[in-house]
Order: structure tokens, then sequence, then C-alpha cells
């Protein structure tokens, strides 16, 4: 399972001209799914998305974590993060899950996390969507369990 995470000022997702979620401070996550990717990994991946350090404290060193500054989750579901990019030069995304079971991975992700306490928004799974953001910093992560 994978995690792009960036930290935002904010970040939202529109589908057909329509806001469907949106945050102010904290991460904007892209997940992707692969193939063998079941809940414990998505426990262990949310575990280390929701206490990864990189916001600044009083020192403005990277020290404090999303729910240490208030911070909100934006997970939107990325089929492309799986993609085997290795030869040619078109990706192959056959080390991608099935769709019903990224789709059920990526919805208990964001049941955990919000479980966990955190505020989380979301995109809509498999649809077309675009996303805004303004990068924080910037400052961008690839996590992967």
């Amino acid at each position: 399972m994978i995690a792009l995470i960036q930290r935002v000022s904010e970040a939202s997702v529109t589908v057909e001209g329509e806001v469907v979620g949106a945050i102010d401070q904290g991460f904007l996550v892209l997940l992707g799914v692969e193939q063998g990717d079941d809940e414990d990994k998505a426990d262990k991946l949310l575990h280390k998305v929701s206490g990864y350090r990189i916001f600044g404290d009083e020192q403005g060193k990277m020290n404090l974590n999303v729910a240490q500054v208030g911070g909100s989750l934006l997970v939107v579901s990325q089929f492309t993060l799986a993609a085997d990019t290795g030869k040619g030069m078109r990706p192959s995304f056959s080390g991608g899950a099935r769709s019903d079971e990224a789709k059920r991975l990526y919805e208990y992700f964001i049941d955990q996390a919000r479980v966990a306490g955190l505020r989380t928004e979301t995109g809509r799974f498999a649809a077309d969507m675009k996303v805004a953001l303004l990068n924080d910093g910037p400052v961008t992560f690839w996590l992967q369990v």
C-alpha cells in the first residue's frame, strides 16, 4: 500500500463541478492499493501517515504530526501509484489491486483514520477527479508498507 503525502495549506477535490472534499491545513493523501494489500498494511500505513512529523514546531523544525497541528486528511484514491514504469513508454497497472478490493481497502483506511480521531475528507473512488492543492513547502513524501 502506498501513500504519497503532501503537506498542504489547503486542498480540495471536485467531481463534475461539485466540491466533494476539502481541507485547510493537513495532508493530501494520494492512496494506492496494490495486489496483496490487506487491513494490516492499511493500519500500518495509517499509523505512519498520522504519526509522520513534518509540520514545523516553535523553532520551525519538522517535529509535529498532523494531529498535533490540528490538521486534517484529504484522502484520494490513486491507482496510478501502483504502476510499473520500469519498461517501455507506457505504464503497466498489473500490480494494482482489483477495483473492488482497492475500494474496500480505501474505505477501510478512511474509516480507521476517522476512528483515530482525524478529521478526514475524501475524493470519490474511481471518479474523474480534479484535485487542487496549495503544497506547503513544498513538502511531499512517498510512504509505502
